[in-house]
């Protein structure tokens, strides 16, 4: 049934993000030359060797991971337990690492010789440190630059900017309680 209105065109979408154009390309080009480094190696000494880097990284990082993982726990469990006391939590210099340690583990668990050898990096303290100051200056970066409000006011307004066809916009009234119709309520039906 037409009713002679014009539909509404749908917007275009949006044009993609750089990010979402090159990171399925940095993958793909990263799996390759992980592929020809295993290759390269494997030929230089043989598969054994390769199938030894691999399995020790598997292990190495699963050791980190695990490590890290206790060590965060027992910073949890005794701040909990001093909150409990009634005592201040003191800073720890090497809690922000966790983190970091648990980065550097599964990318030593992830087959392949850059990942293990960034795995490894990631372990040092000094790394540790930039990356970590760098990405709190990234974070306070991008706070600034989002401006006031709050994460439901950023969502409510995507939303409103970009409606997938299944929000209808309107608003909610309410009947006020004196309003409120004194009878049974109508049953509910589909």
């Amino acid at each position: 049934m037409t009713t002679g209105a014009q539909t509404p065109r749908s917007p275009g979408r949006p044009p993609r993000s750089r990010l979402r154009t090159f990171l399925p390309l940095g993958i793909a080009a990263w799996l390759v030359l992980e592929i020809w480094l295993l290759t390269v190696v494997a030929g230089a000494s043989s598969g054994f060797v390769v199938f030894l880097l691999l399995v020790a990284g598997i292990v190495l990082g699963s050791v980190v991971i695990k490590a890290a993982g206790r060590r965060a726990f027992r910073n949890l469990t005794e701040t909990l337990q001093q909150q409990q006391s009634g005592v201040p939590p003191e800073a720890r210099p090497n809690s922000e690492g966790n983190g970091l340690m648990m980065l550097g583990g599964l990318l030593l668990i992830l087959p392949g010789l850059i990942s293990d050898a960034l795995g490894l990096l990631m372990l040092l303290p000094p790394v540790q440190k930039a990356v970590s100051r760098s990405a709190q200056r990234t974070v306070e970066r991008r706070i600034r630059e989002a401006g006031p409000g709050t994460l439901g006011d950023a969502f409510r307004q995507a939303r409103m900017h970009h409606p997938d066809g299944k929000v209808v916009q309107g608003e909610v009234i309410r009947d006020e309680p004196d309003d409120a119709p004194r009878g049974p309520r109508p049953p509910l039906t589909h």
